[in-house]
């Protein structure tokens, strides 16, 4: 069918949804816009499903999340056992939220296979423990992450509570395609609880389990109980999940004074105090801030709705508040984790950080210095999820930490994804550490710059829209492909990655990156800077990310610019 006739079979299907037809209707006259709703389908990916809400076959809308589940519950009847092991359901605060999770339980209970749905919403994290703690098949989060308010989204995760890989994704995905919109029925709930086909799950049966093994975390406890009293935070959790389990592990391990920024509190679907939810965007913290500085806080912490990420704020030398890159946590925690295991004489011999191939270099000069391997994975946090599960599996290497630059941390192996409640945690543990030596996180940041060299990062995005902009993303990919620059920004070209072929191309010599294929291009420059090209995977943007490194912090700075100008002009 062309657009218009999928247009027209929507409004016939969903006759009896008033307030789809509704909305259809009003659009018409809308030729553009019912092309961008019903050109293609929503995509099913290794990060699930996510998109702007509305009626069509491109949107985030209740036909598309049981199409979804249906699928789902079809791939994992295909599994022995799995079907009775069952499927936990998490959502967050966004609008319909509450609605897709309920709805996914329906339609798995109307296919016989078993659910357990939170009793409120839970961050990513907690899902991830859960699907693990439960022993389940798999696990759904209700979730856009940091997406603007428009946004919801269905994220999937299996047995090993990392989100669902390139195979598994794959089967799932052809499961859907095989069906029909219209032919996704719910089971009553009352009548699914009779049954013993849905559980409604809360504290008793994971919170509780959950928090203690966080509290088992902490690098120096004893230090913590004893300092944390002293810290002052001041914590938002951006209207989102994250506010009862942060606030929670915080109190349980001794560190009281914690403000919450009480505009940003509660759940708000509509988001209104913010643009976007967002900890890595400096806006985000503006009420934080304020609040910070009349309290007298020593640092600020901010989680995303779904609470996987953590984004935080410190003093620095003029007791200014400066946000912390993704970078810059990531390798703080990196360095307090291993330095304090170093002390301790408990830093494993076969010791492995993991970091997504577009984070900072400086954490590979970090695990350098402590005799440890550093693993890099493409962008995701399902594939540092697989390392650990490597790990494990054969006992090679011992998981520390993993990182990703978009605000993503892990210290644990019994949760597999992003925990922005981890790394709450281990922040706080390492600012009052840092009190109790007389100094702040911003002078530890510095101190290790003053090791290992300044490291300066930027991520330039292009938002794309639409079916055009998914064009011309993949024109520039090919553009790039066909010609690798020999320079940028003054600087020569050494080596070229290109993911997507899986080969790194180095003096006319390939060799294998040893990563799945993904469309990605790493540009590798003299100095051990580099650029690399992605087009993001759940939303339609293409990005830029320039790295740089010097010991003068001005001259590392200056470089990134002038490459971040000349990485650009490749775009045009």
């Amino acid at each position: 069918m062309n657009v218009q006739e999928n247009y027209e079979q929507w409004l016939k299907d969903f006759a009896d949804d008033q307030e789809t037809v509704r909305e259809l209707e009003s659009i018409r006259n809308d030729a553009a816009e019912i092309e961008d709703r019903f050109y293609t389908e929503l995509s099913f990916g290794t990060a699930g499903m996510r998109g702007v809400l509305g009626a069509g076959t491109n949107r985030m809308n209740r036909y598309n999340v049981r199409r979804a589940t249906k699928g789902l519950a079809a791939y994992l009847k295909q599994q022995p056992g799995a079907a009775e092991r069952g499927v936990v359901i998490a959502y967050d605060s966004r609008r319909f939220s509450d609605l897709f999770a309920k709805e996914t339980a329906q339609v798995l209970c109307q296919e016989g296979v078993h659910a357990f749905l939170f009793d409120a919403l839970r961050p990513v994290p907690i899902l991830s423990y859960a699907v693990r703690h439960l022993k389940a098949a798999a696990g759904v989060v209700i979730t856009a992450s940091h997406n603007p308010p428009q946004y919801n989204g269905y994220k999937v995760y299996g047995e090993d509570g990392a989100q669902l890989g390139p195979e598994a994704a794959a089967g799932v995905t052809a499961c859907i395609r095989a069906i029909p919109y219209t032919d996704c029925k719910l089971m009553d709930v009352e009548e699914a609880k009779a049954k013993g086909l849905l559980k409604i799950i809360g504290n008793a049966e994971v919170d509780d389990d959950y928090i203690a093994q966080e509290k088992t975390l902490c690098i120096n406890p004893d230090m913590l109980a004893k300092e944390g009293g002293s810290l002052s935070i001041v914590y938002t959790p951006l209207h989102g999940s994250g506010n009862v389990p942060v606030r929670r592990i915080l109190q349980e391990v001794g560190i009281t004074h914690v403000a919450v920024v009480k505009e940003q509190e509660l759940p708000d679907p509509n988001f209104s105090t913010l643009k976007v939810p967002n900890p890595e965007d400096p806006a985000a913290f503006t009420l934080a801030i304020k609040l910070a500085d009349e309290v007298g806080a020593d640092v600020i912490f901010g989680t995303d709705p779904d609470c996987d990420r953590l984004g935080v704020a410190v003093r620095d030398r003029e007791g200014k508040f400066q946000l912390l890159t993704g970078n810059q946590i990531g390798c703080v925690l990196l360095h307090y984790i291993l330095s304090s295991r170093k002390a301790q004489g408990k830093l494993p011999a076969n010791g492995a950080a993991v970091k997504s191939i577009v984070s900072t270099s400086l954490a590979n000069r970090i695990c350098e210095d402590f005799s440890v391997t550093m693993f890099e994975t493409l962008t995701g946090f399902k594939f540092i999820g697989e390392k650990i599960q490597q790990f494990q599996d054969t006992g090679a290497y011992t998981f520390l930490f993993g990182f990703e630059e978009s605000y993503g941390f892990l210290s644990s192996t019994f949760v597999r994804d992003k925990d922005g409640v981890n790394a709450s945690l281990l922040i706080a543990e390492l600012a009052a550490d840092c009190k109790a030596k007389g100094i702040t996180l911003y002078d530890r940041l510095q101190e290790i710059f003053a090791r290992y060299g300044v490291y300066v990062e930027k991520v330039v995005s292009t938002v794309l829209p639409g079916k055009d902009g998914v064009a011309r993303m993949k024109e520039i990919m090919k553009d790039l492909r066909a010609e690798h620059p020999k320079e940028i920004g003054g600087l020569a070209v050494t080596a070229v990655r290109d993911y997507l072929k899986g080969v790194r191309v180095a003096d006319g010599v390939e060799t294998p990156t040893g990563l799945p294929a993904s469309d990605v291009l790493y540009f590798e420059l003299e100095g051990g800077n580099w650029v690399c090209v992605r087009p993001s995977g759940t939303e339609p943007k293409i990005k830029l990310y320039v790295n740089t490194n010097d010991k003068d912090g001005a001259a590392a700075h200056a470089l990134n610019e002038k490459l971040c100008a000349a990485s650009e002009a490749m775009m045009k």
